[in-house]
């Protein structure tokens, strides 16, 4: 206890500089903390909406054999989940039996026949858009509580209905199951998630905290020498700069995780794009605390002993201010066999021989990225030394010559400021491959997406503005022929489709040959030679005119039409093409779907189903092959991605900024002392650019390089399609040269004009 009270007493006692260097510790530390607390906190959230979820499902007693027991006079529901633009609403009707049950999460009592409960988002989208009742039948009897909803902003309703509306409906006898049907994300999809978040905010979390640790190394490895050479021993010196390193973290510890509680509460209110969540879903928990308030400063407490090992083992030769070891070749040992791994999934990636569902995989990918990773940080100096003594040796001009003799002096300079940024941009690599597996996940392999609506209660105004929603590439209107419904007889049906020869053209790949005016056979080559089995029938189809009908009658023309659709998802599933000039002025088929197609691409089909529903939310919309269910999962994802990458970022940045400050206030004397030997204010100040700049060229030509590996390596071990993203490499390269350009004017103000001599009469 003694070291630790004199750690804290030269802490206090030390001058206003060692104060204003702890609070930096502390403030770098509560960003670190604060960061660390969104990452434990984002399962939480995941799982508490998953525990909401599952105890509002329906669901009954079953005895040994798999019987719903007490059966007799329960209630019966029937869940039915629609898209709502491109999220899902979810409606629950219940039919009030004899038998009371205990009302479902978040209700007080169970919808009677007429009522509905809604809600809150549902409750504002139904006032804004009052054709939505056609889908919520009833009277609003009140809203659903918290307690009954996975988020804020989930569109779910409970109707009731009368009892013989529901006769064939499972019977429900209790609310509560131990999973959920649908989770927010699913357990595989999470696992991805984690495992990029520890890549993009852990990892380089671990260095921001380590650099925190160590401000003003220096200087109190100077100090805790002088104290070695006055009597104290090897482990009383490492725990007085221990005790003042956790000290420093401690407090940033309890700042941070303060601020984590207030940020939690504006930004659950407000809300991120595709992803909310109730304020008490992201409070910290005890493992949560523990982990922040022990393990950041057991983490300082190992770094701060490590930091101070030098001062207590060789006093005399940090006060003398001996030349450095350099740093060993070890530093690459983590390097070599990531690398390695992931030069080899990308080798059979490239021979076609990429493996599929493996279990070696699921393990060796994770440690590869952490093996490039960590070799990529502990390779930096070597690195930055090796570069910067062959630079020295050839170059010409004071200014380089001096920032590399600093750099081949103090490699671990470089590693200090130059961390942070170069695990961003390597970490972006790897956010990037994992939104194209998810795309790849979330689509089909199709270009293009279709999607059905049909026509029935559509007026011809709604009709138009459907044609013209943003991003549709092509439409027409499908029909089928008309069948009697008092013949039981089997009837053959004729499927036609009514658009012009443009109109096609925009709906297949490719349709030589076709000509306007004129009914033609459709037949698609992947068919083969097709049957004629309906050549020459004739077929009646039923149109309407303001409630009046009438038959217009087809023979199937001779003519034939050949063209090629699209593989995995055709545009067309009809017999015969008709001109529009086929339907009477003002007709319209009895029976017919709009037929819709857009590109495949994620955002495209959210902002096209999004147009849907702002033309009328009770429009009923199969898009094919999509599921709206996941492509909120894949929106959430992205969000927590997201988040991810703002706190790298943040991560980043700080550390940079806070080695790039602490490096230069430690290399004022020396600066003074360039400045008193006659070197230029404009000398020193390219020194210290080209000295920080070359370093963190350096890492991040190697981060880009090893980060598009180690992302293609990814992506042959995810089972997709996609193995090489050239599109992401100008992204990268511009983020990496936005870093070289910020770091550049960061070190411009750290000369300073006025020279202190004080400052080498104190050295």
């Amino acid at each position: 206890m003694r070291e630790l009270f004199l750690g804290l007493r030269l802490l206090l006692g030390s001058g206003r500089g060692n104060r204003v260097r702890f609070l930096l510790m502390s403030l770098g530390s509560a960003i670190g903390v604060s960061c660390l607390a969104v990452v434990l906190t984002i399962p939480g959230i995941l799982a508490a909406q998953d525990a909401r979820m599952a105890a509002r499902q329906p669901t009954c007693a079953r005895n040994s054999q798999g019987h719903c027991t007490d059966a007799k006079g329960a209630p019966r529901e029937l869940t039915m989940t629609d898209p709502l633009g491109s999220r899902p609403m979810t409606r629950v009707f219940l039919a009030v039996g004899t038998k009371h049950i205990e009302p479902p999460p978040g209700l007080v009592t169970l919808p009677r026949p007429g009522q509905i409960f809604l809600s809150p988002r549902l409750h504002e989208v139904l006032h804004g858009e009052p054709g939505l009742a056609r889908l919520l039948p009833g009277r609003e009897r009140g809203i659903i509580g918290p307690q009954g909803l996975a988020h804020p902003d989930e569109l779910y309703a409970y109707i009731g209905v009368a009892p013989d509306k529901l006769r064939d409906a499972d019977v429900v006898t209790l609310f509560g199951k131990p999973y959920p049907p649908s989770p927010t994300v699913e357990n595989s999809t999470l696992d991805i998630v984690r495992f990029t978040l520890a890549g993009v905010v852990l990892l380089p979390l671990a260095v921001f905290l380590s650099v925190c640790a160590r401000l003003s190394a220096a200087v109190r490895v100077r100090r805790l020498a002088a104290l070695r050479l006055l009597g104290l021993s090897t482990k009383a010196v490492q725990r007085v700069n221990a005790a003042e390193t956790v000290a420093a973290v401690l407090l940033g510890a309890v700042l941070g995780l303060g601020t984590y509680e207030l940020v939690n509460q504006v930004i659950s209110r407000a809300g991120l794009p595709g992803f909310k969540w109730y304020p008490g879903d992201g409070a910290l928990s005890l493992s949560t605390i523990l982990v922040c308030l022990l393990g950041c400063p057991a983490l300082a407490w190992f770094v701060g002993r490590a930091s101070a090992r030098k001062a207590a083992a060789n006093p005399l030769a940090v006060r003398r201010s001996a030349v450095q070891k350099p740093p060993g070749k070890w530093g690459l040992l983590p390097l070599v066999p990531g690398l390695g791994i992931v030069a080899g999934y990308c080798v059979v990636g490239a021979t076609g021989h990429a493996p599929r569902d493996t279990g070696v995989s699921a393990v060796l990918m994770p440690l590869a990225v952490v093996l490039v990773g960590a070799g990529l940080v502990l390779a930096l100096p070597l690195l930055s030394q090796v570069l910067a003594r062959r630079v020295a040796r050839s170059s010409g001009s004071l200014s380089l010559g001096l920032a590399m003799r600093r750099n081949e002096a103090e490699p671990g300079g470089a590693l200090r400021v130059a961390t942070g940024l170069v695990l961003l941009v390597y970490a972006a690599s790897l956010v990037q491959g994992v939104l194209i597996e998810l795309d790849q996940v979330s689509k089909h392999e199709s270009p293009v997406q279709i999607y059905s609506i049909e026509l029935g209660g559509v007026t011809a105004e709604e009709q138009h503005a459907l044609e013209s929603i943003t991003g549709i590439r092509g439409h027409a209107v499908q029909m089928s022929s008309w069948m009697d419904p008092r013949s039981d007889a089997f009837e053959p049906i004729m499927d036609a489709v009514i658009a012009t020869c443009g109109q096609l053209h925009e709906l297949v790949l490719n349709a030589d040959g076709c000509v306007d005016g004129r009914p033609v056979r459709l037949l698609n080559w992947a068919q083969g030679g097709g049957s004629d089995g309906k050549r020459g029938s004739t077929f009646a189809f039923h149109l309407q005119k303001a409630g009046h009908g009438r038959f217009v009658h087809l023979r199937v023309p001779q003519e034939t039409l050949r063209y090629r659709d699209w593989d995995g998802i055709p545009a067309l599933d009809a017999d015969v093409l008709l001109p529009p000039s086929f339907l009477p002025t003002g007709y319209r088929p009895e029976h017919a779907s709009l037929i819709l197609l857009s590109s495949s691409d994620p955002e495209t089909v959210r902002n096209v189903l999004d147009g849907i529903g702002s033309v009328d939310p009770t429009i009923a919309v199969d898009p094919y092959g999509i599921n709206v269910t996941a492509l909120q999962q894949i929106a959430v994802v992205k969000t927590l991605l997201a988040i991810g990458m703002v706190l790298g970022l943040v991560i980043g940045v700080a550390a940079y900024l806070v080695a790039a400050t602490d490096r230069a206030m430690e290399r004022k004397p020396q600066v003074t002392a360039l400045a008193l030997l006659g070197a230029r204010p404009r000398t020193l100040r390219a020194a210290q650019v080209v000295q920080v700049v070359v370093p963190l060229t350096v890492g991040l030509v190697s981060a880009v390089v090893t980060g598009k590996a180690a992302e293609s390596s990814y992506l042959v071990t995810g089972g997709g399609a996609i193995f090489w993203d050239g599109k992401g490499l100008p992204l990268l390269l511009a983020c990496a040269l936005g870093a070289v350009v910020v770091a550049a004017l960061g070190s411009l103000p750290l000369v300073g004009r006025r020279i202190d001599p004080e400052l080498i009469r104190r050295d």
